[in-house]
């Protein structure tokens, strides 16, 4: 094939569609380096301020030299070069490869521009092997669906013109401009899914198969069109489950068909801003929203999210770390920050009120939940445990350990801004003030 095709390709892709700004995701390799040398002949690319982005992962002992080498290959094109170094962290024990993709990925995030368009050098090749990987690892329509050729990302989106265009029409491409790419190692290492497709099981597939590529990607389109209708009608299902507080009907979402039940969780949850659960997570949330007893509170997590099943509904915050229940601290009025997943306790004034006289003297002692605590609120007749007063009020139970208390001596006198005694009433009265909780960020 002439190399001009790739510029052909692309030069009918910028025409369809109409980036603002263009960025192209340039890690040095043979892909890329095509993508990236075939937009810069094109003045349509350049008009739109065609730049590059080069992740440096520092894994290999090469990366300084790759970092270098994309230097040199931007120079000559006269294209600007932003260098971004990221620390990989396993800590998710996700494997190094899909870390690294998420630290990129993120890299990706920080760096692009207010409606800029950020280009991938993902062709249909890579379509495939995206296919078959989403396949052996259970996907439904949403992964079998593949790659998509353009997505919001970031304040921007993520373009990937050439996924109709296979891997040998960019190798042509650099061996007709004798184009010099990084070799990553990476590519060739067996430990990889990805290249036990790439180099063993596609080969044998194409060889028993020759049109095994075109069957994947058309049962991939089949896949797609089915994905788009399912989030289509999840986001309508959605509109009618959605709670106050931004908490889901547990019920309405059980009484869903099953092939709605799964899209309409992610959706509501990419909504909040956080992940789908894995399909072991899904799965459990299914079944305690099931089975569970009424007077139990599950909670199901996964990554850093929590999905806690209360009060006919399902809600979803980022994982809060475990109170310490023997923390105190003495407080004078003014804002004191409770221990991390805890919030903050600061005195509000009434409405239209002065600001609060702070500090006040001798200061209150603020602590945690250890246990048997109890409080005649004011205007009651009989002291209650703070257990039940928690029940009765309907606080969410991921709040309740996390709930400051407000102790004048050995005696409570407050429980955050829910309730007072007589003497705490008199107290922030005097000081014509109330406690004010500003509770951990439940979503």
């Amino acid at each position: 094939m002439a190399p001009l095709q790739l510029v052909e390709v692309l030069e009918r892709a910028l025409r369809d569609r109409a980036p603002s700004a263009l960025c192209v995701a340039f890690s040095g390799g043979p892909d890329s380096t095509a993508l990236l040398h075939a937009l810069a002949h094109l003045p349509g690319a350049r008009a739109r301020g065609l730049r590059a982005l080069h992740v440096d992962h520092g894994l290999h002992a090469d990366s300084a030299d790759w970092v270098r080498h994309c230097a040199a290959f931007c120079r000559v094109l006269d294209l600007p070069l932003t260098v971004i170094k990221v620390e990989v962290d396993d800590t998710r024990r996700e494997g190094i490869e899909a870390a690294a993709r998420r630290a990129r990925y993120a890299a990706f995030a920080a760096n692009l521009g207010a409606g800029e368009w950020l280009a991938l050098a993902h062709h249909r090749d890579d379509q495939v092997e995206t296919v078959l990987l989403k396949l052996l690892r259970g996907a439904g329509p949403e992964g079998l669906g593949g790659m998509r050729a353009l997505r919001p990302f970031a304040q921007g989106s993520l373009w990937r013109p050439l996924l109709e265009t296979p891997r040998i029409m960019l190798a042509n491409y650099l061996i007709g401009h004798g184009l010099v790419s990084i070799d990553d190692p990476a590519n060739a290492d067996a430990r990889y899914l990805r290249n036990q497709l790439r180099h063993a099981v596609l080969p044998h597939l194409r060889a028993q198969w020759p049109y095994a590529d075109a069957a994947i990607l058309h049962a991939a389109r089949l896949c797609r069109a089915a994905a788009d209708y399912l989030n289509d009608a999840a986001t309508a299902a959605l509109a009618t489950l959605r709670r106050d507080a931004g908490s889901l009907d547990v019920h309405g979402w059980l009484a869903l068909p099953d092939a709605l039940r799964a899209p309409v969780l992610n959706t509501w949850l990419n909504t909040r801003g956080f992940n789908a659960p894995p399909d072991r997570a899904r799965a459990e949330i299914q079944k305690q929203a099931t089975h569970a007893a009424p007077d139990k509170n599950p909670l199901v997590r996964w990554s850093d999210t929590e999905v806690h099943l209360w009060n006919g509904g399902l809600h979803a915050m980022r994982a809060l770390p475990a109170p310490p229940p023997m923390w105190q601290t003495a407080w004078n009025g003014r804002r004191v920050e409770l221990p991390s997943g805890c919030g903050a306790l600061t005195l509000a004034a009434p409405a239209g009120g002065p600001a609060p006289r702070v500090p006040f003297d001798p200061p209150l002692t603020v602590r945690l939940r250890r246990g048997g605590e109890r409080l005649r609120p004011a205007g009651q007749a009989h002291t209650r445990a703070v257990g039940d007063l928690f029940r009765a009020a309907r606080v969410a139970p991921w709040l309740r350990p996390r709930c400051p208390l407000i102790y004048h001596g050995d005696e409570l006198i407050a429980v955050a801004d829910l309730w007072q005694s007589e003497r705490g009433q008199a107290l922030f009265a005097a000081w014509d003030a109330q406690p004010y909780w500003h509770r951990p960020g439940a979503q």
